[in-house]
């Protein structure tokens, strides 16, 4: 048994991948003002390598990194896993690839987006399976040395295209990896049963190298449910900031300091996991970038009484807003504006902004305090959000802001 913990945190991806990998909101870096990073940009925006990441923090601190899947935050020369802290990197660099050609456009296209480390190579298979092997293949190396080890598994599934094993025909089909014309719940069923199946073989790496009990294991995930997911008991998806939206699970499996099914109701997001795993090696944030989330171990490991926490969103598309503090939520979504006690009312259907207006307005004001310390909106910048045209139970949205 090692007395370092080992870590590995599988599945994040864009604005939360950038707030992942340094601990502060995604909006006080450029990359983080992408919702997300176009595939196709000619724009240089990026993680900058300087930047202070978690795996550049566990390195310094003696841990061995590596990254396996998506990495979503920047291209080559001037952007990659290599340059921000990762000492291995299999997988894509954009945002979404095709389970079976491996090309983030149509198999006819020369768009191959699969590397090993900065070169580009062409291996046959199922993505997930794929990202699986080599992640178990890494931890049974990683652990063969007498250090510490930090892998980021950032699995693409369940995700666009919509693939699931054996669905080869559909990878020919297809004529853009965003489409409206493919998938059934069931194929969202297999595509995340096999991702079950891989994070399983992972954690029995973990068991057979006899590390489990001293390694960390994180699953999480980048946003709310999408398409052929089912988010109750909230509304709202992916690109929204409705809590189907915001809202998403998190597990931890570290045997020797977690109590085995217990459950935590204190409020985290994405940022929390890099002061919480630095905590975890017996190292902390850079003191010239603080982060903005905070440590989760008393809650994870000494039954913390939870805590209140005050949280904010943004993101361009629809001109959305949002607040969470305590059980209060301000929302804002184009031009129409809403209070909500979430904790009481999950679905977000009362909205409360005349009957508690001192609570309304002082979530906004505090809104606007924080975005004044963020980046401004990039008018240039990508955003995804759906249309009527696109999802059926959105036929009053009428085109993308």
């Amino acid at each position: 048994m090692c007395a370092t913990p080992s870590i590995s945190t599988p599945k994040i991806r864009y604005g939360s991948a950038s707030a992942l990998m340094t601990g502060q909101y995604q909006y006080r870096l450029a990359i983080g003002l992408e919702e997300p990073l176009h595939s196709r940009s000619r724009r240089k925006i990026g993680l900058p390598p300087d930047h202070p990441t978690l795996p550049s923090l566990l390195k310094a601190a003696g841990y061995r990194t590596a990254l396996i899947g998506k990495w979503h935050l920047g291209k080559l020369p001037e952007f990659g896993p290599l340059q921000s802290g990762y000492e291995q990197f299999y997988g894509f660099r954009g945002g979404v690839l095709d389970y079976y050609t491996h090309k983030f456009g149509p198999a006819d296209s020369d768009t191959d987006d699969l590397w090993d480390g900065d070169i580009p190579v062409r291996h046959q298979g199922y993505l997930t399976d794929l990202l699986g092997d080599r992640a178990v293949a890494t931890i049974e190396q990683l652990t063969r040395a007498d250090r510490p080890f930090f892998v980021s598994l950032h699995f693409n599934a369940p995700h666009w295209p919509w693939e699931a094993p054996g669905d080869e025909a559909e990878a020919l089909r297809i004529k853009s990896l965003l489409h409206f014309d493919g998938g059934t719940q069931r194929t969202y069923q297999r595509m995340v049963q096999r991702m079950d199946l891989q994070i399983g073989r992972v954690l029995q790496a973990l068991d057979g190298t006899g590390i489990a009990n001293d390694t960390i294991v994180v699953f999480t995930s980048d946003n709310g449910g999408e398409r052929y997911s089912d988010t109750w008991p909230f509304i709202g998806r992916k690109s929204e900031l409705l809590e189907g939206g915001l809202r998403i699970p998190a597990i931890v499996r570290w045997p020797a300091r977690v109590p085995r099914e217990s459950v935590s109701e204190q409020v985290m997001i994405t940022m929390d996991w890099l002061p919480t795993l630095l905590a975890a090696a017996g190292t902390a944030p850079d003191p010239a970038c603080p982060s903005d989330g905070m440590n989760l171990l008393p809650w994870l490991t000494e039954d913390a009484t939870p805590v209140p926490r005050k949280l904010f969103w943004r993101y361009k598309n629809l001109a959305q807003e949002a607040v969470r503090d305590g059980d209060w939520k301000y929302l804002k979504i184009r031009d129409n504006t809403f209070l909500f006690d979430v904790v009481q009312d999950p679905l977000e259907r009362a909205n409360l902004k005349d009957r508690y207006p001192d609570v309304y307005a002082r979530l906004i004001a505090e809104w606007q305090g924080w975005n004044r310390t963020m980046r401004p909106l990039d008018p240039e910048s990508f955003t995804l959000g759906f249309t009527g045209a696109e999802l059926a139970d959105h036929f009053e949205i009428e085109s993308r802001t």
